[in-house]
């Protein structure tokens, strides 16, 4: 029997293509919006309009317990503090006017869990009806807060988790104590019910854990066994990331030089296509060899090889805020900071639509210059910076040399799938 669900649309008779009410609902399709349509592989896509607010990511604070070496706070001079009572309450009710509710993502560049506040935060978010996540280090996940975040309602718990032994845990995470954190997760889970949850006809209802891996190659061969940690602990989520190196001595971390320099954002001649099969030490190395070898590669319909050019803030339909109420597009442009690309230092600046305090977040979602960023964005009309091998113009945001102005996506490694965010 097939249980796939799925909603049909269809052709009227004046030629227009009709879309059934719940979709329009869930990807805020409205009459007049405009949508963005792709050739794909045997049909096409529908790109969700940039109109449609689908998720927030909320800073708490940008203050943190620990002093990790991946952190961007080792590269940037930004003031500290953390979200007053009234900026955000100027969220909350700036979201009463957008249907559906959008998700609310507790995170950025600092602990949720150090906000004094954070519960009734999440109180606040889910009586909108939102669906609310949150992330967090684990240290401070006390068996307190544990509780009071399960009676909030809270839908999502991110635990970063970037070692499955203390020594290397503490290597990445520096001030931090993996066993700690484990205890601190697994009473968390314990809290949740979920020991006992298989023992019962109803499915689980309660607060749902992911697992968040930064990879280098310091750690990567512990990634096995943080799954099967997460696994025991009750995650049904996962996700693996690449290290952004902030200093010169992170570029030696990194895993994906071969992977940006495989790619191509010309369109080739050369197409393999391969099919899901078992990988294991039969095929290894084949695969290896064939993965390096094509130009234009898919794997079940999955294209590896070309640039991906798609910013997954604007894909999920989500906008960003600092703790000082500033708007901005994404969590890359939420603060100031450096980096580096292809061993050169990149200079990031912040991009700033407006400020919470000082304007309704519906007045600032749909601000024509930001309506057209967004737009700008999704069809990412950007020079390749990430492949061509560099210029000056390539050490900022600010410029490019396709004449685009500030702010700059085209040496974004979000929009190529390397760094990735829940």
């Amino acid at each position: 029997m097939n249980c796939r669900l799925e909603s049909q649309a269809y052709v009227d008779e004046a030629g227009r293509l009709v879309i059934p009410a719940e979709v329009m609902f869930e990807y805020g399709l409205k009459p007049g919006s405009q949508i963005r349509i792709e050739k794909k592989a045997g049909g096409l896509a529908l790109r969700t309009p940039v109109t449609h607010l689908r998720k927030v990511y909320i800073e708490p604070t940008n203050r943190c317990n620990l002093e990790c070496r991946t952190c961007i706070r080792n590269v940037w001079d930004e003031p500290l503090g953390q979200m007053n009572t009234t900026t955000f309450d100027r969220i909350v009710e700036g979201l009463r006017s957008f249907s559906p509710p959008p998700t609310i993502f507790f995170g950025g560049f600092g602990e949720p869990l150090a906000h004094p506040d954070i519960v009734e935060m999440v109180v606040k978010a889910k009586s909108l009806g939102s669906q609310v996540e949150l992330i967090t280090n684990g240290t401070m996940l006390t068996p307190e807060i544990s509780r009071e975040l399960i009676k909030a309602d809270l839908d999502m718990l991110w635990v970063s988790i970037d070692g499955a032994t203390p020594e290397s845990y503490a290597d990445v995470r520096l001030g931090a104590a993996l066993p700690e954190v484990l205890s601190n997760l697994r009473g968390f889970s314990d809290a949740c019910g979920r020991s006992y949850y298989y023992f019962f006809p109803e499915p689980y209802t309660g607060p749902k854990i992911g697992i968040v891996f930064v990879a280098m190659k310091r750690n990567i061969t512990d990634l096995p066994s943080v799954v099967r940690l997460g696994n025991r602990l009750g995650a049904t989520h996962f996700i693996v990331t690449n290290i952004l190196p902030y200093t010169a001595d992170m570029c030696k971390e990194t895993l994906y030089c071969r992977a940006l320099s495989d790619l191509t954002y010309l369109p080739s001649s050369y197409r393999m296509e391969l099919p899901k099969m078992d990988i294991d030490r039969e095929t290894t190395e084949p695969l290896f060899w064939t993965i390096r070898s094509g130009h234009t590669l898919t794997l079940a319909g999955a294209n590896l090889a070309e640039a991906s050019d798609r910013c997954p803030f604007i894909d999920k339909g989500a906008t960003a805020v600092a703790w000082d109420g500033s708007l901005s597009p994404c969590l890359p442009l939420l603060h100031n900071h450096t980096s580096f690309m292809n061993d050169r230092e990149r200079g990031s600046k912040r991009y700033v639509i407006g400020n919470l305090v000082e304007r309704d977040l519906s007045d600032l979602w749909n601000d024509p210059e930001y309506v057209a960023f967004r737009e700008r964005v999704q069809g990412f009309d950007f020079s390749p910076c990430l492949f061509c091998g560099g210029c000056e113009l390539s050490e900022a945001n600010e410029e490019d040399c396709f004449g685009n102005t500030f702010p700059t996506c085209g040496g974004c490694l979000w929009a190529q799938g390397v760094i990735q965010c829940p």
